[in-house]
């Protein structure tokens, strides 16, 4: 089964989105600290490109994520580390938190809750175990993240590396090196999720 989590009117890659890079950081970043991300792979269309929150998943190289946000239109993800816990950038009336599914049936899919409102994580999904090394490098209880091309435009999906080389499906995924870049001047927004139906 092929994971699909972004829109197609989402999905077009443009340098605008990323985020202005600050110098390596060295330490982790303290927990509460706003700070966005970037993907590493040199001599590729992933080197620097930002990690976008659409639909309930991560993805790079994306256009216009659609977040309805405090200080106008941004087109990259903020983050905020918790104990291990991966959130976004939110208002204080929202709360989305990353979480990821390693089991054969997940193959690390990466997404993210959201209260009120929407999903909360299934049976097999971890939310804790998110670090930022020395040097500012984020892994996920030491697995580094996988970038797999999408179906529109130039963007790919983000996954957990869960021993799956194509996970979900997908074809021609790539391992990518994840860095923090701490913001001077964090935006919280809501990022686009699908609402959870009663039953």
């Amino acid at each position: 089964m092929k994971f699909q989590v972004l829109s197609a009117a989402t999905m077009v890659a443009s340098a605008a989105a990323f985020p202005a890079l600050h110098a390596r950081q060295n330490g982790t970043v303290p927990d509460g600290t706003p700070f966005s991300l970037v993907s590493i792979r040199s001599g590729s269309d992933l080197q620097y490109a930002s990690f976008s929150a659409v639909q309930g998943g991560l993805a790079l190289n994306v256009e216009e994520q659609g977040a309805t946000c405090e200080k106008g239109e941004q087109n990259y993800a903020t983050f905020v580390l918790n104990q291990g816990e991966l959130s976004l950038y939110t208002p204080a009336n929202v709360t989305q938190t990353l979480y990821t599914d390693r089991s054969g049936m997940g193959q690390g899919v990466l997404q993210y809750s959201t209260q009120p409102g929407g999903y909360l994580p299934g049976r097999n999904s971890e939310t804790k175990g998110w670090t930022v090394d020395q040097y500012g490098d984020l892994t996920f209880d030491g697995a580094s993240l996988i970038a797999c091309p999408t179906d529109v435009g130039s963007a790919y999906s983000v996954w957990v590396s869960a021993g799956v080389t194509n996970p979900g499906g997908n074809t021609d995924c790539v391992g990518v090196a994840v860095r923090t870049s701490v913001s001077t001047d964090p935006n919280a927004c809501t990022y686009t999720y699908t609402p959870a139906t009663s039953s």
